[in-house]
């Protein structure tokens, strides 16, 4: 495995973990109204779902790239497209559609049950390796499978340990809400790009198999 290839899954897997979505703003709503020992265990119980998410879209990924490059290319085009109506919408998203969560009582348990039951996590796992890994995708073997999936879980931790840190801390939470749909729309420029290079990858293959 080269170093590219390395930092490409461990960068995956930590924007997968760190970008603002429906897990983060549930950390924020609980870190808030229970503290940051709260809003940790939210994390540790979500990271179960994102590992198993993020193993499922390597397998996906490495499936089709073993299959050939017709079906690689085809899961990056519809990767790249799903992730860029994902980034179009976060940059047209309006105040009144970013939500927090609310208090849970049991955050450990109610992080699992989070995680595994996000119908936007596999899609958006999918898209967001498959924009990284796109031009690498000659390097990605079977063998390689442990690896990926240990690496995506580091990377997806190392944006967990950084969420903990900040989580419930008055006014990182103040300057989070005030800027809340600010940071949604960057987010949503930053899917777009990677659309992009998932596209750009994608689509070249495409047309040169159908000549």
């Amino acid at each position: 495995m080269t170093s590219s290839l390395w930092l490409a899954v461990l960068a995956s897997g930590f924007i997968y973990g760190i970008t603002p979505g429906p897990g983060v703003l549930a950390v924020f709503g609980i870190g808030a109204a229970r503290g940051r020992r709260a809003g940790a265990g939210f994390l540790c119980g979500h990271l179960l779902g994102d590992v198993i998410w993020c193993s499922t879209a390597l397998i996906a990924i490495v499936g089709a790239r073993e299959f050939g490059s017709t079906a690689f290319n085809v899961l990056g085009l519809i990767s790249g497209l799903y992730l860029f109506w994902l980034g179009l919408r976060a940059v047209r998203a309006k105040r009144s559609s970013v939500a927090e969560e609310g208090p849970a009582r049991k955050p450990f348990a109610h992080g699992i049950f989070f995680g595994l039951t996000n119908p936007k996590a596999y899609p958006v796992a999918v898209a967001t390796f498959t924009a990284l890994l796109s031009g690498r995708a000659e390097l990605l073997t079977w063998s390689m499978l442990p690896w990926l999936i240990a690496l995506s879980f580091v990377g997806g931790a190392l944006a967990y340990a950084i969420l903990i840190g900040i989580v419930g801390a008055g006014h990182v939470r103040a300057l989070y809400q005030r800027h809340q749909l600010l940071i949604t729309r960057l987010c949503g420029v930053m899917f777009i790009g990677f659309a992009i290079s998932a596209l750009a990858h994608a689509l070249p293959g495409l047309v040169g198999s159908n000549k």
